[in-house]
């Protein structure tokens, strides 16, 4: 179980996060302004906070700069009905870890929950405090969302980056079709669904054909 911070002013947002994530095993604690949730961030208390923009007394774009300046790597997933690139961006190289505007599908935040949480060598309710994943010539900025191989930097959408970062922290191991629908889609898409393997395609066009071998009867590896 993890202990999830949500910093939110909406009241019925906050109610839906927290019944929610707690419907999973989580622990929640709800915070309605950004200075009492910047104190609750820095307390050490919590393995990750879903982070409002537009929030009193402190905006979430400053507790973001408070929470990383006084380094903090607790994972952050920001939550707003900002959703112009400008925003996106800032949010990103702010230092949060995912970004989802509003209105979102709980499923889909859910998934975010579950990757960042698993990020951690130990699992969930541990941070690596990683900046970028590196193996076999790929490298991923997590924080500025950009990949590059060999130097030569890649377009990826939201989705491929997000799948090639589930395969690169579990270098080595197979993973089911249902797994990374799980993780990368959430779990509104249809199990028989094939967008796995289209999007597994996609990235062997950019990553190289070797980079992700198929496992046959079980699913895919990365070789890196």
């Amino acid at each position: 179980m993890a202990r999830i911070l949500i910093v939110e002013d909406e009241q019925r947002i906050a109610s839906f996060l927290a019944k929610g994530l707690g419907a999973e095993g989580h622990g929640t604690t709800v915070v309605a302004d950004g200075r009492d949730g910047l104190d609750h961030a820095l307390s050490g208390d919590y393995d990750l906070m879903v982070l409002d923009i537009g929030l009193p007394r402190m905006d979430g774009f400053e507790v973001l700069d408070q929470l990383r300046s006084q380094g903090s790597r607790m994972p952050v997933i920001v939550l707003t009905a900002r959703d112009s690139v400008t925003d996106t961006v800032s949010a990103l190289e702010g230092g949060a870890d995912d970004y989802m505007p509003k209105p979102f599908r709980f499923a889909e935040l859910l998934a975010r929950v579950r990757l960042r949480l698993r990020q951690s060598p130990g699992g969930e309710g541990r941070s690596t405090g990683r900046d970028a994943l590196e193996a076999g010539g790929v490298r991923l900025d997590l924080r500025t969302r950009r990949a590059h191989v060999g130097g030569r930097e890649l377009d990826l959408s939201a989705r491929e980056f997000t799948l090639a970062e589930i395969f690169m922290l579990n270098p080595g191991q197979v993973l089911s079709r249902e797994q990374l629908l799980d993780h990368v889609w959430g779990l509104d898409f249809d199990p028989g669904s094939n967008v796995v393997d289209v999007y597994v395609g996609y990235l062997r066009k950019k990553l190289g054909a070797e980079t992700i071998a198929t496992v046959r009867g079980m699913g895919y590896r990365f070789n890196p």
